[in-house]
């Protein structure tokens, strides 16, 4: 069993590193931000960065069984709008975890919302999830950096 607490330590801890990347990408140039790079399945840090976001979005949407209107790299073009839109999800988050029991966290869905991909889970397990897939391409948008020759700080769970 997950516990509220622990769930959003996660997401409270996944945001914060987050922040810890952005800070260090806006020092980066826009154009090398923006710069397609062989090898990854999203083939810049920009378009890393608004899967991740869009991503936790359209998730916690899918639990509360509403429509989501994805947005892409054109929506979010400047650093500003991309913090803009971080917040706004990661309060959207929060607030959808802080309405949910114990019980509810923890129960699988019983029904299937519109937009749902894949088999049903409980909220626990795909906020489990919107936190794995946020570590996993803050990895790879830390691997795309020291390619370009801008190496990112720890952003590691357990930071030092």
């Amino acid at each position: 069993m997950f516990t509220k607490a622990g769930i959003t330590e996660l997401h409270g801890a996944m945001h914060e590193l987050l922040d810890l990347l952005l800070r260090h990408v806006a020092t980066v140039p826009d154009n090398l931000q923006h710069k397609p790079i062989p090898g990854f399945g999203h083939s810049s840090i920009w378009k890393q960065l608004v899967h991740i976001l869009t991503c936790e979005e359209g998730w916690v949407h899918d639990l509360q069984d509403k429509t989501f209107a994805c947005w892409r790299e054109e929506d979010c073009p400047t650093m500003t709008a991309l913090l803009a839109a971080k917040a706004r999800i990661s309060e959207a988050t929060r607030t959808y975890l802080n309405h949910l029991s114990e019980e509810q966290l923890n129960t699988t869905l019983a029904k299937r919302p519109v937009d749902w991909g894949g088999e049903l889970r409980s909220p626990a397990f795909i906020l489990l999830h919107v936190i794995t897939h946020a570590f996993h391409h803050k990895g790879q948008v830390v691997a795309m950096l020291r390619i370009l020759g801008y190496p990112a700080p720890d952003t590691d769970l357990q930071h030092v």
